[in-house]
């Protein structure tokens, strides 16, 4: 005799009495495929669901800084402001001849989401905004409440005033 873990005989395709299966030889199972984030339902389920409070998008405060090899200062400027003309989500960057910090609000479903989009950023639009080849040297994503609970207390980032684009 054969012990199994309660369930597993079943998934495996059950069994008459004279240990017959009850598939035909040769039938295969059909898999079931979900994408990443995406939740299993089964044949028993009518269609989509409403979205529960975690799988909706919220709004994340994302601090991006970058570095590299010294660039002209009005070069710099022209580009960080060419990237705010291009997204106008940015709030604000500080600037000098070798860094950059760019701070703006993104809306996401979790964490992961919103430090892959800032991951991007910097890169995808090098060519486009005419950005220094600077690198990615730190990236601070936080949340809304976070966000709002560090300015009252008056630490973390100040708020995101003046909006634009300044010189350190």
């Amino acid at each position: 005799m054969r012990r199994v873990r309660p369930g597993v005989a079943a998934a495996r395709g059950s069994t008459d009495g004279a240990g017959a299966s009850s598939r035909a030889a040769g039938e295969e199972r059909a898999l079931t495929s979900v994408a990443a984030g995406d939740q299993y339902r089964g044949p028993q389920d009518d269609g989509p669901k409403a979205p529960r409070p975690d799988d909706l998008p919220r709004l994340w405060h994302v601090t991006l800084s970058v570095s590299g090899e010294q660039a002209p200062l009005t070069e710099v400027r022209r580009a960080l402001e060419q990237l705010a003309h291009d997204h106008p989500f940015l709030l604000t960057s500080r600037y000098a001849v070798d860094h950059a910090e760019i701070r703006y609000w993104e809306e996401a479903r979790d964490l992961h989401d919103a430090a892959a989009v800032a991951l991007r950023l910097w890169g995808e639009h090098r060519q486009t905004a005419g950005l220094p080849p600077w690198e990615i040297v730190g990236l601070e994503v936080i949340d809304r409440q976070t966000y709002h609970q560090r300015v009252a207390e008056g630490y973390g980032p100040p708020p995101a005033t003046p909006v634009g684009v300044h010189p350190y």
